[in-house]
């Protein structure tokens, strides 16, 4: 007796092109537009999707430290109080004694930011005691 062969049946549709998932955006046409002028001098001329590919490999190699970086942004935009004392605190480091002690430096330092006493009544930033 004669072994039947299995036959396997044919896969209906398109073939299989590729079996990373499609991402889609939109983009302005001026922005599709930087892409394309991009992709002209890059070599082998690649198409539009290649190109995309390329530019976010490239934008994904860029070393930044974000969560860092927005957080300070956002806490200066948040906190401008906050933002006028860092940058008096630098100017104050800048133009301190270095051969005075750092109790002296610091205790100065929180002088210079708080304000001569005579002029914390008038301050209207500050409560009143």
């Amino acid at each position: 007796m004669k072994k039947t062969m299995k036959v396997q049946p044919k896969k209906r549709g398109r073939p299989d092109t590729g079996k990373d998932p499609l991402m889609g955006f939109r983009a302005s046409p001026e922005m599709r537009a930087s892409a394309v002028r991009w992709a002209e001098y890059q070599p082998g001329t690649p198409s539009l999707s290649e190109a995309i590919r390329r530019l976010v490999e490239l934008g994904l190699t860029v070393r930044t430290n974000p969560l860092t970086d927005e957080r300070e942004d956002q806490q200066r935009r948040e906190h401008p109080k906050q933002r006028a004392r860092e940058l008096a605190s630098n100017a104050i480091d800048k133009v301190t004694d270095p051969a005075a002690s750092p109790d002296d430096q610091a205790s100065r330092k929180r002088r210079l930011i708080k304000g001569p006493g005579e002029f914390q009544k008038v301050r209207r930033d500050r409560k009143r005691k």
